[in-house]
């Protein structure tokens, strides 16, 4: 079984290009859903977080992710211990999940995959890439939220020069290459037709 990294910064379209692979019958990992899922429903996950944050971490049963964003947004060292619980979690989950799966190829969507060294454990990584301008619209769009809340949270991401030196493939998805032809270029160069 071949296992793929799929990243891109805020705004990529990386979400679109998983489900192309999902449509084409490839199985994908959300990490960034699954993080979401432990946070909440894994009860080792849940009591570490307690134990660090506190109750206020949680509103009746459910993450208090305005609280955590405030812990977080200015503590380096908090943030790290966060990451620490739920990376670890995801990680394990990802693993147990691919012992289910019986496709050849497998993808793990995440959105920061290089930033915190993953992409070492994967076969190949694709990273998505789009001009910042398209990228702050998509979110704008999609979050509601303002340019300035964009650029911040861009600015907790590697930058995709970065990334790109890590990269195995790369799919440029500007609303004008056609991202179907690029991921059927990726397939062939793994000697995979669909």
């Amino acid at each position: 079984m071949i296992r793929i990294g799929l990243t891109g910064g805020i705004g990529s379209g990386k979400s679109i290009i998983s489900k192309v692979f999902m449509v084409m019958g490839f199985p994908v990992f959300d990490s960034d859903s699954e993080a979401k899922n432990l946070m909440v429903h894994n009860a080792s996950v849940v009591k570490k977080i307690r134990n660090i944050f506190g109750d206020a971490a949680y509103v009746q049963g459910e993450l208090n992710r305005k609280f955590l964003a405030q812990q977080i947004f200015n503590n380096p060292q908090l943030k790290d211990q966060l990451s620490n619980i739920v990376h670890p979690a995801v990680r394990q989950s990802f693993e147990h999940w691919c012992k289910k799966q019986t496709a050849p190829i497998v993808f793990n969507e995440a959105a920061i995959l290089f930033e915190t060294g993953r992409y070492k454990d994967f076969d190949y990584t694709i990273l998505v890439t789009a001009p910042e301008n398209i990228r702050i619209r998509r979110v704008i769009q999609r979050d509601q939220t303002t340019t300035e809340t964009v650029k911040s949270r861009m600015d907790n991401q590697w930058k995709d020069e970065e990334k790109k030196k890590l990269a195995s493939f790369i799919i440029v998805n500007d609303d004008r290459e056609l991202v179907t032809l690029q991921i059927e270029k990726i397939l062939s160069q793994l000697n995979f037709s669909i």
